[in-house]
């Protein structure tokens, strides 16, 4: 950018991220609670310690994670993303409509990917250009996308067969491959968002979008691009859920949005943008996976699974963010 002595005002990095390095903290708290809760819950019942079951808890909340790690991005940047269930739902029908077509599978993987990235590109290009709170902007696209998944099943469930298996049904070894692909998306993720000028940015947008933009970082196109990379890892927690299931329904990705941002927000990362840790992001979606399941092995009533779990949410984010409040 040109000055009036006709040099260049050249692109700073910001110093100083707010919150950045605040996550082991939280890790390391998440860690102590999901220790201790395993010590009681095997003590209640020994079961919940046997390999099987633990195995079982990582594939039960391999989706949940995948979907954690994209929204992670979009609230460490500042924003907020509420349509990802139904992004997850219209790129599941969109997969199934076109298997039960004939559609070849790789073709079938790229439009997937292509449909999320569209519903990425719309919320990040509208919150951008419109200055409207991301809240409500993504709450009104979640209507819009989970109607044309309806429009796209016509309400009906779409089988995919045995010809989309790999991703949802199988095993490397022991490690069934939705946990590989968990692992892989969150080791990825947090690379990027600790590792590179890309993450640095997106941490210093959330800490004080308008620093930012006066450091010299393009703060509108990288809403736009935040937004398209969680749709980007949202297809995979798409093609991940309808292999695992082997049909699609146009309400399937319902409630994956509330699940990632409690687990994000347990996991550190705050509404305010700019504080987070991937790694804790992944030991939130953990303990939230723990209680369900101790839930269901000590055979509590499904009834009160809920709140029970919400109970236990609110108690979790109160307490982990105390020490802020204090401050």
């Amino acid at each position: 950018m040109p000055n009036s002595r006709g040099g260049s005002i050249k692109t700073v990095e910001p110093a100083t991220v707010k919150g950045k390095g605040k996550g082991p903290n939280q890790s390391l708290f998440l860690l102590t609670v999901i220790i201790g809760l395993g010590i009681l819950i095997t003590i209640a019942n020994p079961q919940f310690i046997s390999s099987r079951n633990l195995i079982n808890i990582l594939q039960q909340i391999s989706v949940t994670g995948i979907a954690t790690m994209g929204v992670a991005m979009v609230m460490i940047s500042g924003g907020l993303d509420l349509s990802i269930g139904s992004i997850i739902s219209v790129t599941c029908s969109v997969m199934a409509k076109l298997f039960s077509i004939g559609m070849n599978v790789w073709i079938v993987v790229l439009v997937s990917v292509l449909v999320a990235l569209v519903c990425g590109f719309i919320n990040g290009f509208i919150i951008s250009r419109s200055g409207c709170a991301p809240f409500i902007i993504t709450l009104g696209t979640l209507s819009i996308y989970q109607g044309f998944a309806l429009v796209v099943t016509s309400g009906r469930i779409i089988n995919v067969g045995a010809g989309f298996e790999l991703l949802g049904r199988t095993n490397l070894n022991i490690i069934p491959m939705p946990v590989l692909v968990f692992l892989v998306i969150g080791t990825a993720v947090t690379v990027m968002m600790n590792l590179t000028r890309l993450g640095r940015r997106l941490f210093a947008m959330g800490g004080n979008e308008e620093a930012a933009y006066l450091s010299g970082i393009n703060v509108g196109r990288y809403k736009v691009l935040v937004y398209c990379l969680n749709a980007l890892v949202i297809s995979v927690a798409s093609m991940v859920l309808l292999s695992r299931l082997g049909s699609a329904n146009p309400v399937m990705g319902s409630g994956y949005e509330l699940q990632s941002i409690a687990s994000a927000v347990i996991g550190g990362v705050t509404l305010d943008g700019g504080k987070g840790s991937l790694v804790g992001c992944f030991l939130g979606v953990l303990l939230l996976g723990i209680i369900s399941n101790a839930l269901n092995i000590l055979g509590v009533s499904p009834f009160y699974q809920n709140m029970v779990l919400g109970t236990i949410i609110v108690i979790a984010v109160v307490v982990s963010n105390f020490g802020k409040n204090k401050r």
